[in-house]
């Protein structure tokens, strides 16, 4: 023990002798420990904390399939089919979103809710903090109306109170009674925004037919069943209730998956993406500080071959090089995690609330044991390697020859070819970065760039939700939108307003299954996106008319129904052809569904922004009104500041009508959450990038220079010879264009591999997008290049005698 502190005494003595190098070590390793261990509390918290359910390996997502969609949504009707008839699960719940107008004394808002089968929380294994669960068959029609909030809920609204199990809450105009409060960790990302679970009594045209899937399934998987016996199961079913309702379930199929696969899908590939970003950040600091101490044991060989001449073993120089690496790391460690616990906090401020109520899981990000011990092995890894450095080049045989010049001179040039060896890894690794950083970027500006079909400039939006007591008949929503929109129309710089059942970029949803009157049909599912526009909808956004007209405000139900389509739709099912006239309806062609298509338009991107667009037919909102819609208003002026304006006239024409997600169509596209997942990658990735580069161009300086002063009596004699200053320039130039092409060479074909990893989260850029990789070698090349020029200009002012007499 006495050894070891006089050890530690003597490390300590020595790096506060190089302050400047024991300064930038701590500073290369702390950075390169701290952006590791920020991201990988991420990934612990979303991929490997285990879901806070009881035994949640056991629950798994269970869900229809077609062709179109791989996950779809679950009909009532099949789910309680698939709840009686499987022999795999010991409970099968099922769960859907839900949208209530919260009034109270503050007036009423539109609040973000879900809807649950009795048994979902005890699937879950989730117990209320306060009051209890549903009781079985508080989800049957005619059940009275119970709610349970989660705590938020509970802290925000209610202020804690501990009586608040009993009281009711008005949610579409309907006393719902509070039953009970879940705990303050209960998470449940698919639903993560919700501030009310109510029973889900069957209710309206969707829950009634089972054609119609509004729903999706959790269940717990009995002791000793396995996935894919789930799942055979579960398609076998299908497979029956297909022969048994071929109309309604043709082509459709089950699925079965682990549940924290589902939550986390969209967000593991990009968690990965970026740990594996941070590990390479930590390779180069940790090259860089290898090369460091390379360079300062360099200077320590005489010392280490007097010690050893005097009777020093070499276990014993071993030990001091074991301890001196080990109080370096410890001091990078402590630095690390100090900058872990700021950068994870700062990365944890940057995710929106939108984002976060999809990322519930990341509400606990903490220090916590797995991130520590991540944090401790990073730490033992560089400790390791910062021993073995200087110990490769301290070897017993080469002691009398240090203490030689020729000695110095031969371990010189193999510490320049070790180094060399170094550098050439840095460069390749930076190149990875910067070409992973550039291919985001790049997706980046294309997705945010697409061709939408439509103008986004100049558009406001936002959400309105009607009573249905009030206006669910159909007569009072149409007078109700109609003197929405003149007054709206009436505002100074207002050129059209328009309405809409969804707006354009949000999602492939509320698809219908449709059949042509004009040929043969074999029950097929002709699936296609459905949305209810008003008459001005597409010279409000400016879509492009290609045939055809638009609908006007007359065509309301008691007109014949007419139908707009895109060119998607065209293209597939009318090749060839001219759809102008020709009429479609559903499945059985009910007199009440057939509509005539009296137009066609350019395709209007309708989904998120890196999903495909799908055929869609666009009915008038006067022939199928919705109490939940939006209002998209053309304006020359600033169309931010027009949007507390539309809330005012709103609700100065009723003020029990609620409005939300008042954003203009540039916000609603830019912080969507396909948008916000590709830019905080491309962020993350590029600053990685950039503190890549900067490391390999400081490693790379440090290699030339030091080649520099091991050839100072070479220079100088070849300049006492005659030699020109430009061909000392070319000299020392040469060898850093060597070591820059190599790791340019080698960082392409690893920038090949990488992207390939990545592919997943590119859009609309090959993994081997050549300009990405010529523009990173070219800045890579001159970064390079540059940091090599200081010293090939200290080495063409050597002056000849001074040189001579170095020595």
């Amino acid at each position: 023990m006495h050894g070891i502190l006089q050890d530690v005494r003597f490390s300590l003595r020595q790096l506060n002798k190089n302050l400047g190098f024991a300064c930038t070590a701590v500073f290369v390793m702390a950075m390169g420990i701290a952006a590791s261990t920020a991201i990988f509390a991420f990934v612990d918290a979303a991929l490997i904390k285990p879901l806070p359910y009881v035994n949640s390996a056991r629950l798994v997502d269970v869900t229809e399939s077609v062709p179109m969609i791989p996950r779809a949504n679950l009909s009532y009707a099949d789910y309680i089919d698939w709840k009686k008839q499987n022999q795999v699960f010991s409970s099968f719940d099922a769960y859907t979103g839900a949208g209530y107008i919260l009034s109270s004394a503050n007036g009423t808002e539109p609040v973000p809710a879900a809807r649950v089968t009795s048994g979902f929380f005890r699937t879950l294994g989730v117990k209320p903090l306060l009051g209890r669960d549903f009781y079985q068959g508080e989800d049957s029609p005619g059940a009275a109306a119970v709610v349970i909030l989660p705590y938020s809920t509970w802290q925000n609204r209610f202020s804690g109170r501990a009586d608040v199990v009993g009281q009711t809450v008005t949610l579409d105009d309907t006393a719902f009674t509070v039953i009970g409060v879940l705990p303050r960790d209960f998470q449940f990302a698919p639903r993560g925004n919700a501030q009310f679970w109510t029973a889900l009594q069957p209710k309206g045209y969707c829950e009634t037919h089972r054609s119609c899937h509004n729903m999706y399934g959790v269940a717990r998987l009995r002791d000793g069943v396995s996935l894919q016996t789930a799942l055979a199961n579960m398609q076998s079913i299908a497979k029956q209730l297909e022969q048994q309702y071929p109309d309604s379930n043709r082509g459709q199929g089950a699925i079965v998956t682990p549940l924290p696969e589902v939550i986390t899908r969209d967000i593991r590939p990009i968690l990965l993406i970026l740990l594996g970003g941070a590990g390479l950040l930590f390779v180069i600091a940790c090259v860089n500080v290898s090369s460091l101490l390379l360079v300062r044991s360099e200077g320590r060989m005489r010392e280490i071959a007097v010690r050893g001449a005097l009777g020093a073993s070499s276990v014993r120089m071993v030990r001091q090089f074991v301890t001196e690496s080990l109080v370096l790391v410890a001091a990078s460690s402590l630095a690390g995690l100090i900058a872990t616990y700021q950068l994870m906090h700062i990365l944890l401020g940057l995710v929106s609330k939108d984002a976060m109520s999809q990322l519930p899981f990341l509400q606990g990000l903490s220090l916590n044991i797995r991130v520590l011990g991540f944090a401790m092995c990073l730490a033992g890894l560089a400790a390791v390697l910062f021993s073995l450095a200087p110990m490769a080049r301290m070897q017993m045989s080469k002691l009398q020859a240090a203490l030689s010049d020729s000695g110095r001179s031969v371990s010189g040039r193999a510490w320049r070819r070790l180094g060399s060896n170094l550098v050439v890894v840095e460069l390749a690794v930076a190149m990875v970065l910067l070409v992973g950083a550039g291919l985001l970027s790049k997706s980046l500006y294309r997705l945010l760039h697409l061709d939408l079909g439509f103008e986004p400039d100049g558009l406001a939006t936002l959400r309105i939700a009607v009573p249905e007591a009030r206006y669910g008949k159909y007569p009072q929503t149409i007078v109700f939108e109609r003197e929405l929109v003149r007054q709206v129309s009436a505002l100074p710089g207002v050129r059209s307003v328009a309405v809409a059942g969804q707006l354009p970029v949000s999602f492939n949803g509320n698809t219908n299954w449709i059949r042509f009157t004009d040929r043969p049909y074999s029950g097929e599912h002709n699936e296609v996106n459905n949305r209810d526009v008003g008459s001005e909808y597409f010279s409000t956004i400016h879509a492009k008319l290609l045939r055809g007209r638009y609908f006007n405000d007359s065509e309301d139900k008691s007109k014949a129904g007419v139908a707009v389509i895109n060119q998607a739709l065209a293209q597939k099912y009318f090749p060839g052809e001219d759809p102008i006239g020709k009429k479609y309806g559903d499945t059985e062609l009910s007199p009440d569904s057939l509509r005539e298509i009296i137009g066609i338009v350019e395709d209007v991107h309708e989904s998120t922004l890196d999903t495909a667009t799908w055929p869609t037919t666009y009915i008038p909102f006067n022939q199928s009104t919705d109490t939940d819609f939006s209002l998209i208003v053309r304006t020359s002026r600033d169309e931010k500041a027009l949007l507390p304006t539309l809330v005012t006239i709103i609700r100065k024409i009723d003020p029990n009508i609620a409005t939300s997600e008042t954003v203009t169509m540039n916000q609603n596209i830019s912080n969507s959450q396909t948008a916000y997942m590709h830019r905080s990658s491309a962020w993350l990735v590029g600053g990685f990038a950039a503190m890549a580069l900067l490391l390999s161009v400081v490693g790379l300086y440090g290699i030339i220079a030091y080649s520099v002063s091991q050839r100072t009596r070479e220079i100088g004699v070849r300049m006492a010879l005659g030699a020109q200053r430009s061909s000392v320039y070319q000299l020392i130039l040469k060898e850093a264009v060597w070591l820059t092409a190599g790791g340019i060479v080698l960082g392409i074909l690893c920038s090949l591999g990488a992207g390939t990893l990545m592919g997943s989260l590119l859009f609309g850029v090959r993994s081997w997008d050549v300009a990405t990789l010529l523009a990173v070698a070219a800045l890579l090349g001159v970064s390079a290049l540059l940091a090599s020029y200081i010293p090939a200009r200290r080495a063409a002012k050597v002056e000849p005698m001074v040189a001579l007499r170095y020595e």
